[in-house]
């Protein structure tokens, strides 16, 4: 059993650095003129890791593999040698027991980190996460507070099958008590982490396994230990007049793409990056529409249920009189992701997905014949 277990690691471990190495997202990014240095997304979560163990001794690492292996995609490289193995613990297979410890340590005062290799593998934790971690602060009247983070890789990777393929983000931001961070770019990865762990309150941190290897301009700003983002708060990553695209994750760059496509046909789209699933910036995602009078809603995950119908629903509640068009939602296929490349590129959101939708809210081309 034991050789069976460990085989089971070296798979998860290999092929997660394997497939990374080997898959690069394709991603346009808007930024500041400012901006001179670059860093990886990886280099980003690493270094706010750091900086947050060095700054705060309450805070500890634990998971898979996140030490003598320097983590899966090695986001957590150099920190056992630095902080030693009593704030970066390697764990068993079991993310039910050290979710539950991870828990129980904040109860006490301490912040843990808690990574899944991928957050497929969360849903061993899940009662820990939401019955203990979620709830605990609410049915304590405020007296137990539950500073834990929860990260690591979310949503489709490639090759990897239905059941690790999916996006937990629609998931976990229907929870009361929990927070739900998306980064994208290498600003949003380091800026983010740093306000989760520093957070009180239980926060799911939802990463991307294909922007790991990315890199990203970053300021000066950005690289000073005390940079933080305000969770809560989206982020327009281009402006627009014409229509509003939103995303998260890996699919901000997809949208970037496809305002690129849209801008040479005479269409300017506004491209809201929205970091913070739960809380959700309803303000500046109705601000944008009210502006641009039509919507188109970007995510990986499944239709039903998604973030992007919250988003619909709160632009129906709030500006349903701005809209000059139906809303158009842009989401992963109703169905367990097919391993097969070719189905599986069918399963999750392209560009030209992305680019057809706003041009139908442009009434710029023949819209989708209705079908049964």
């Amino acid at each position: 059993m034991l050789g069976v277990l460990r085989s089971k690691v070296a798979f998860r471990a290999n092929h997660a650095w394997g497939l990374e190495q080997g898959l690069r997202a394709i991603a346009s990014r808007a930024f500041s003129s400012s901006t001179k240095e670059t860093m990886t997304v990886r280099d980003a979560l690493n270094s706010a890791l750091d900086e947050e163990m060095s700054a705060d001794p309450k805070v500890f690492v634990m998971g898979e593999e996140v030490g003598e292996y320097q983590g899966a995609y090695k986001i957590t490289k150099g920190l056992l040698d630095k902080y030693g193995p009593e704030r970066v613990l390697d764990t068993p297979i079991t993310e039910a027991g050290f979710a539950g410890i991870g828990v129980g340590s904040a109860y006490y005062g301490l912040k843990p980190v808690v990574e899944f290799m991928t957050f497929n593998f969360s849903m061993q934790a899940i009662d820990h996460i939401i019955n203990s971690a979620a709830k605990s602060n609410y049915m304590s009247a405020g007296q137990i507070s539950v500073p834990i983070v929860f990260r690591g890789p979310n949503g489709a990777a490639a090759g990897v099958g239905a059941q690790h393929s999916q996006c937990y983000a629609a998931w976990f931001s229907a929870i009361p008590g929990l927070k739900v961070l998306t980064p994208y770019s290498s600003e949003d990865a380091r800026g983010l982490l740093k306000a989760a762990i520093r957070d009180p309150d239980p926060v799911v941190f939802l990463e991307n396994e294909l922007l790991y290897g990315e890199s990203f301009p970053v300021s000066a700003e950005v690289l000073d230990s005390s940079f933080c983002l305000p969770i809560g708060k989206a982020k327009i990553e281009r402006e627009g007049k014409d229509v509003t695209i939103t995303a998260f994750s890996k699919m901000v760059g997809y949208a970037l793409q496809a305002a690129d496509i849209l801008a040479k046909d005479g269409i300017s789209a506004e491209v809201i990056n929205l970091r913070s699933i739960r809380p959700l910036d309803r303000a500046a995602i109705n601000a944008s529409v009210r502006k641009t009078n039509r919507l188109v809603t970007v995510e990986e995950g499944f239709p039903q249920h998604g973030v992007g119908a919250e988003i619909c629903a709160s632009v129906l509640e709030d500006s349903f009189e701005y809209l000059d068009a139906a809303v158009e939602r842009i989401s992963g296929a109703d169905v367990p992701m097919p391993y097969a490349a070719n189905l599986e590129r069918m399963a999750v959101p392209q560009v030209e997905d992305i680019v057809r939708a706003a041009k139908r809210t442009c009434y710029r081309s023949a819209a989708l014949a209705a079908t049964a």
